[in-house]
C-alpha cells in the first residue's frame, strides 16, 4: 500500500500481529523493500513484531525525483573527496523525515528503528532528531560518515561505481548486479549466484529505477559527519556489524558503538555488507532479544 509522508508517496508493506509493537526496517543505497529478505521478516513477525518495511524515495514503487535529472556522480565523488558541499536532490535528513511522516501516517507513537547501511545513516538521524519516536535503535554494517573512518576497499569503490554493460538489456543488469554483489558479499556465508541472479531480476521485475540510485548516492556523499548526534542518542542502540565488510570496513561500527552511550555492539566473523540466509536467524534473534529488552 502507498502513505503519504513528507510531502511524498512511501510503498509501505506490514507483516506480523497488527497489534504487535511496531518496528521499522529502512533498507540501504539503492535496494528495494525486497531487500529485506522474507524469511528475516517472517522470523521478526513471529517474535511478535508488527514488522513494517518500505521503498525508500527514489526507489521501488515510491515517489522518483527524475525532474531533478541523472547524477553526476563522477562531480559528486570528487567534490566529496575533496570536502566541498555535494549539490544534491534530496538529503539523508530529507529521508529521515520521510520516515517519521509514515510513522504518523500508520499512527504510530513509538517504534523499533532498525537500519541497514544507507538506512542505518537514516536511523542515526531520527533516533537524534526524533528521539520521541524510537522505542530501541539497531544499525547493521553503517557508519556515522566521519572522515578519519576508513572507507570501502578500492574494489568495492569501483563496483559501487561501475554501470552494466549495456543499461538497457535486463540481462546486462542482472550480470552487472551479481558481480557487484560478490564483491561486497559475505565470504564466510556464500551465496550461490544463481540465486543472487533469481533476486535480482525479482527486483528488476518490480521495478528498475538506477536513476534513483545515483541520485541516493549523491544524497549520502552530500551528509555530514553524524558523530555529534551519536552522543545525543539516548534510545538502546545495538550495533551489528560484520568483521569482513568491505564497502562500511568493521572500525565504522565500533566508533558507532562507542559514540552512543551504553551501545552493545555484535561483531560477526565472516558477515560482509550483505545480510546472507544462514545469518538471518542469528540476526532476527538479536534484534528480537534487544527490541523486547527496551520494551520492559
Amino acid at each position: 500500500m502507498k502513505v503519504r509522508s513528507n510531502g511524498i508517496e512511501l510503498e509501505v508493506e506490514q507483516q506480523g500481529p497488527a497489534d504487535g509493537p511496531p518496528l521499522v526496517l529502512i533498507m540501504g543505497l539503492g535496494m528495494q523493500l525486497l531487500g529485506w529478505p522474507e524469511a528475516f521478516v517472517e522470523l521478526l513477525a513471529q517474535a511478535g513484531f508488527r514488522v513494517i518495511r518500505f521503498d525508500n524515495r527514489d526507489i521501488g514503487l515510491s515517489t522518483k525525483f527524475d525532474d531533478w535529472g541523472s547524477a553526476d556522480l563522477f562531480s559528486g565523488a570528487l567534490r566529496h573527496a575533496f570536502r566541498l558541499s555535494v549539490n544534491a536532490p534530496y538529503t539523508l535528513d530529507d529521508m529521515a523525515e520521510d520516515t517519521v511522516g509514515l510513522l504518523d501516517a500508520l499512527g504510530i507513537a513509538r517504534a523499533h528503528i532498525v537500519g541497514a547501511s544507507m538506512g542505518g545513516m537514516i536511523a542515526q538521524l531520527i533516533a537524534a532528531k526524533h528521539a520521541a519516536r524510537v522505542e530501541s535503535l539497531t544499525l547493521i554494517m553503517t557508519t556515522s560518515g566521519s572522515r578519519r573512518l576508513p572507507g570501502p576497499t578500492l574494489k568495492a569503490r569501483l563496483a559501487l561505481l561501475s554501470a552494466p554493460a549495456n543499461p538497457n538489456q535486463i540481462e546486462s543488469v542482472i550480470t552487472h548486479g551479481s558481480g557487484v554483489y560478490q564483491v561486497i558479499a559475505s565470504p564466510g556465508f556464500p551465496t550461490e549466484d544463481a540465486l543472487v541472479r533469481e533476486r535480482i531480476a525479482l527486483a528488476l521485475k518490480r521495478s528498475n529505477h538506477p536513476r534513483g540510485i545515483g541520485r541516493q548516492l549523491l544524497a549520502v556523499a552530500a551528509g555530514a559527519d553524524r558523530t555529534p548526534l551519536l552522543g545525543t542518542i539516548t534510545a538502546p542502540t545495538l550495533v551489528i556489524h560484520g568483521r569482513a565488510d568491505p564497502l562500511v570496513p568493521v572500525a565504522n561500527g565500533i566508533d558507532l558503538a562507542e559514540h552512543i552511550a551504553g551501545a552493545k555492539l555484535e561483531l560477526i566473523d565472516g558477515m560482509g555488507h550483505d545480510l546472507p540466509d544462514a545469518l538471518l536467524p542469528r540476526l532476527a534473534a538479536s534484534i528480537a532479544a534487544h527490541a523486547h529488552a527496551a520494551q520492559k
